[in-house]
């Protein structure tokens, strides 16, 4: 008979890695993702930047990150551009520049034995029949249907999961795209851009290891030419994007209200991004991908029944934290508002030999 799992789960990013290596030893389970370690593998169109709360949450497992995963160079502030009022400021940032597909693959090398790993699969459907959840797969060319009592999705903001067992969720979505360049800017620099002409949401750029990614989340309509659209304007500011060298695009949430955030139900769970979990304000999810993952795990120590009821009194806190950062997008989206702020020139950076100007 074939064997019947404990927890299937399903996506293997910061959130799937870490559930899986936080799940109690005597969980058997198996873990589905569609990354590997080929040149060909899919790629979160993510900045690669890892944030003071995600470094905590990395701190509390005493876990420290491989030269393998850091890139050069290490950026001190980020250059906020308004293109909209033409104000630029410098704010101080303490992020670690990081290659984000290493990062993820070095978190998968740390699952232990009691999961068993499948990379470069494509779950195909999602299936409960009495008690049971069957999962197809397609993997090497053919296909698999494993069996489990309990799933997991951490498969992002198009969570296969979450739309197969709660389809009356839609939480807000943007479309991030982000494109490599060779680097041929004088200095490197880390820019967060404000432009609401092409998107309500912001832009970024970053240096790795002498190429150049500049990347955005765009509303689902016409996402590509506004994506275009945002680099003209940049390249008149004096950004330089030469040749595209790759291109990379994904969906992304970004909650706004409490009904975006959904946890799941009896032997149904979600984490991550797929939960909702992901920052309104800046677009960072890796430290709420790694907390909401350790909070299923305790919530699974003593079993599954009433799981979910635990593991909801456990998000309370988190979800509070995201609600307090949609209370603050306006400042940050709302063009008034950020002019007023940026204008006062309060917490930036006065630049040494130079002057923040306007646009």
């Amino acid at each position: 008979m074939q064997e019947i799992f404990d927890l299937a789960l399903v996506g293997l990013g910061p959130a799937g890695a870490t559930l899986a290596r936080v799940l109690p030893r005597d969980m058997r389970a198996i873990a589905l993702d569609k990354k590997d370690g080929t040149e060909y593998s899919f790629r979160k169109a993510c900045g690669g930047l890892l944030s003071g709360d995600a470094q905590k949450s990395l701190a509390r497992y005493e876990l420290t990150l491989p030269k393998s995963v850091l890139v050069d160079p290490q950026i001190f502030a980020v250059k906020t551009i308004d293109l909209h009022n033409g104000y630029v400021r410098h704010y101080q940032r303490f992020y670690v520049n990081l290659d984000r597909h290493a990062f993820d693959r070095w978190l998968i090398s740390l699952i232990p034995s009691n999961v068993e790993v499948h990379e470069g699969t494509r779950v195909l459907s999602i299936a409960q029949e009495d008690e049971l959840f069957y999962v197809t797969y397609r993997e090497n060319g053919r296909e698999h249907t494993v069996r489990a009592r309990a799933i997991v999705g951490a498969d992002g903001a198009d969570s296969l999961v979450r739309r197969a067992f709660f389809p009356d969720k839609h939480p807000r979505r943007y479309l991030s795209i982000q494109q490599w360049f060779d680097e041929t800017h004088a200095s490197p620099f880390y820019s967060c851009v404000f432009d609401p002409e092409t998107s309500d949401c912001c832009s970024w750029s970053i240096s790795k290891d002498r190429q150049f990614i500049f990347g955005g989340a765009f509303p689902l309509d016409h996402a590509k030419q506004r994506f275009e659209r945002q680099k003209e304007k940049l390249a008149r500011f004096g950004f330089r994007f030469g040749e595209v060298r790759r291109t990379e695009a994904c969906l992304v949430l970004r909650p706004q209200s409490p009904r975006d955030f959904c946890m799941g139900r009896e032997n149904v769970f979600l984490i991550g991004e797929a939960a909702g979990f992901i920052s309104p304000s800046s677009l960072e999810g890796i430290s709420y991908a790694i907390d909401s993952a350790q909070l299923l795990a305790d919530s699974l120590r003593t079993g599954t029944r009433g799981a979910a009821a635990r593991y909801r009194a456990k998000t309370m806190k988190m979800r509070l934290k995201l609600m307090i950062k949609v209370l603050k997008c306006p400042f940050m989206y709302q063009p008034r508002l950020r002019a007023l702020v940026m204008k006062t020139g309060l917490a930036a950076i006065d630049m040494a030999g130079t002057e923040d100007k306007t646009c």
